[in-house]
């Protein structure tokens, strides 16, 4: 059974790629935000302190989007109920294509179905062995060992992440800034990178579809791919029944909320809004600081509300 929540029911998705005729908000929209993160991945607050701080920032529906991860839903969901803010379960599910990261948000799915569930556990497992590998790199960089700092930074051990390695680094004075550990040790090509085999796209959508939510693509403009590697992206996430990319997130740059809503009508996508909130401070956006979705891009919570 689906948990409770306080959305309404909607239908399966379908597959569909037209989609219904643009949205046209109210004159007064409603405040959305469906990407965010608790202290489960890569966060710093629980996930009751994320709806707080997100209602407390006038958000009407808010989505948790933990790092392939499910376990701080309930919490979440009851958090929202509490404060009268209509919640969306959701999820972001790392994904290699062309051999590169990308995320996949599943939103308004099921965190009770079982393909789901261990689908995630899979990537779960890459993780912790992708930790130790890093580890490793940066002890034999001379940063000594940074797997027990790290790791007492996760509050959930089986997402220990790059970004928890930076906190440490940034923390223990190594490097000046997070972005600095990234830059310097940690980023894609640095000396202490490990590349990893995600869940396949082909997977990560099925999940997601079997799951009854949507999947959108996360942050597509933060993606280093080639104009031919991005149509390849967008046209087989669509074959495979990927319904929506993130056109106006806390990740992409101001300037490119337009360059993602002409890909959003080009492909037919529906258009997500979230400001991919990890922490006070450390977020480039805070929750619900968004500007609206363009008026001409159909909205991926249309059949939601």
């Amino acid at each position: 059974m689906r948990p409770p929540c306080v959305m309404p029911s909607r239908s399966t998705t379908s597959g569909s790629f037209c989609g219904p005729e643009p949205h046209r908000p109210p004159e007064n929209p409603i405040n959305i935000d469906l990407h965010s993160h608790s202290s489960q991945s890569d966060g710093l607050l629980r996930p009751q302190d994320v709806a707080a701080r997100a209602h407390a920032n006038g958000v009407d529906v808010w989505a948790l989007s933990d790092h392939d991860e499910l376990s701080g839903l309930d919490e979440a969901a009851s958090a929202a109920r509490s404060l009268g803010m209509a919640f969306i379960p959701g999820v972001e599910i790392s994904v290699t294509f062309c051999e590169k990261t990308v995320h996949i948000l599943g939103l308004n799915i099921d965190a009770r179905h079982d393909h789901l569930r261990d689908g995630l556990q899979t990537v779960r497992a890459s993780r912790h062995v992708r930790a130790r590998q890093i580890a490793d790199r940066l002890h034999d960089l001379g940063l000594g060992d940074c797997y027990e700092g790290a790791l007492a930074l996760a509050q959930n051990p089986d997402l220990l992440s790059r970004a928890h390695f930076a906190r440490f680094l940034h923390e223990t004075g190594a490097c000046r800034s997070m972005q600095k550990a990234f830059d310097k040790y940690l980023g894609d090509g640095r000396p202490a990178f490990v590349p990893v085999q995600w869940a396949g796209l082909d997977q990560a959508i099925e999940w997601i579809r079997g799951a009854g939510g949507k999947a959108v693509i996360a942050h597509p403009g933060r993606y280093t791919f080639s104009p031919q590697q991005f149509d390849a992206l967008f046209e087989r996430f669509k074959e495979l029944g990927g319904v929506g990319i993130e056109v106006v997130t806390g990740s992409h740059a101001p300037r490119q909320y337009a360059e993602y809503a002409r890909v959003a009508r080009h492909y037919g996508f529906e258009g997500s809004r979230g400001s991919d909130f990890h922490a006070p401070g450390r977020s480039r956006v805070d929750l619900g600081a968004l500007p609206d979705l363009p008026l001409d891009v159909t909205p991926v919570w249309h059949d939601w509300l």
